[in-house]
């Protein structure tokens, strides 16, 4: 086969060097589709499901909701391993598969698995699915500069506007907030006063969650003219909540304002988020999807920003705390900077001690083709061009001259032989 390869190949030198051709040219359109990254993705081929029972210890939630999940999702197809971490207030259990699955359909059979086991866990318990990101899926993240701002507007401004609007970037999976209040109504009842009304706690509960949404109406006719009736509840302001009935002493209402006292507050919180020693501050992470493009995803990002930011209050600004493409590009470029200097140097050693400028053209030109023939093969296996691969290629280039360079010396060898015997 080998030997029919070769004779193949001087005979039709033409077909071999199109052939060549043809896969440089492939091999640079495989370079702008690869995706780039400065550090290899080795995280595992997981699925992460999340369940939040608030207040709850972490015992408590092993055995009602941590164990229940890992003992009903073990038996998915091509599952390595499941293993569960339960800790105040929220469980986590991560599915982890075989690394040929697709993660997508992966989800969707924990999916499948997940609506059966819910029926195992405590009532008004839902877990939820992680986002299809990876281990090293942070890419960007920001803060909101924003001097007289309190750090419950600012975190409203994150989760209502700004989490919104860059999630709908193509390839980010999820933007994750952090620091600052999320503002809440906050009910501080007194107990004696519940006694003194006769009025239990359940009852406050209902009054509460039954008085904070609209109630539909009907349409009626009146002088030609059509109305739609509808009644609006929902709470706006702290007076609200304080005018909601809880029950009846006669006929006088018994009002919240009557048994508690009602404020705006921030919620429990398990820690704070600083800058560089500066105080407090309100941002977010950007989650880049499965296997994209962080360089790309990061532009877009930016590009988002830009336009959000035209619609933030005066004075609110963001600034970028940690931004992957700096670090991409720095990589990248110095390891592409060592690669065209090796490439540079080893042409120009063999030239220098070939001395034949035919035989040195012949190991020269397979420099560029056999780097481009390998991002067609990165492509084919979805690893990124990061700051390990194109350093194995840069590697790689002295094992390609040196099979170039012993076989044109042999050939050339047999060549010189054989015109030495035909002058003979």
């Amino acid at each position: 086969m080998v030997k029919y390869l070769i004779s193949f190949s001087l005979h039709n030198r033409w077909i071999v060097l199109l052939v060549c051709l043809c896969m440089f040219l492939w091999g640079l359109y495989a370079v702008k589709k690869n995706p780039i990254d400065a550090i290899p993705d080795l995280s595992e081929n997981q699925v992460i499901v999340f369940t939040e029972w608030v207040g709850r210890s972490p015992q408590l939630i092993e055995d009602q909701v941590t164990y229940p999940l890992v003992s009903n999702l073990q038996n998915i197809p091509n599952i390595k391993n499941v293993r569960g971490t339960s800790m105040f207030g929220m469980s986590f259990v991560y599915i982890v598969f075989e690394d040929n699955v697709d993660i997508y359909w992966a989800r969707t059979r924990v999916l499948e698995k997940l609506s059966y086991a819910q029926r195992l866990l405590p009532e008004g318990i839902t877990p939820a699915l992680g986002p299809d990101g990876t281990g090293v899926g942070h890419v960007f993240w920001y803060t909101l500069h924003a001097p007289g701002y309190d750090l419950g507007e600012l975190r409203a401004l994150q989760d209502w506007y700004i989490k919104y609007g860059l999630q709908t970037v193509k390839g980010v999976s999820e933007v994750a907030s952090f620091g600052g209040m999320q503002k809440q109504y906050q009910i501080n009842i007194d107990p004696h006063k519940l006694t003194y009304y006769n009025v239990s706690l359940t009852d406050v509960l209902k009054s509460v969650k039954s008085n904070n949404n609209d109630v539909s109406g009907r349409k009626f006719e009146m002088n030609d003219m059509g109305y739609i009736v509808r009644g609006l509840g929902y709470i706006k302001k702290i007076e609200d909540v304080e005018n909601i009935p809880v029950g009846k002493d006669g006929t006088t209402p018994i009002r919240i304002k009557d048994v508690a006292s009602v404020q705006m507050g921030g919620d429990l919180r398990l820690g704070i988020f600083d800058e560089n020693g500066e105080g407090e501050v309100v941002g977010g992470i950007v989650v880049m999807r499965y296997k994209e493009n962080a360089d790309e995803v990061i532009r877009r990002v930016k590009s988002k920003l830009a336009a959000i930011e035209k619609g933030l209050p005066e004075g609110v600004q963001f600034k970028i705390a940690y931004d992957r493409s700096e670090l991409i590009e720095a990589a990248i470029s110095s390891v592409k900077r060592t690669l065209i200097e090796e490439i540079i140097v080893v042409s120009l050693i063999v030239i220098l001690f070939l001395f034949h400028w035919r035989s040195a053209f012949i190991i020269i030109i397979q420099i560029p083709v056999s780097i481009a023939a390998s991002f067609i093969l990165l492509n084919a296996f979805g690893i990124s061009s990061n700051i390990m691969s194109i350093t194995g290629i840069a590697l790689a280039i002295g094992v390609v001259v040196d099979d170039g360079i012993i076989m044109v010396e042999n050939a050339y060898r047999h060549i010189a032989d054989a015109q030495q015997k035909n002058e003979l």
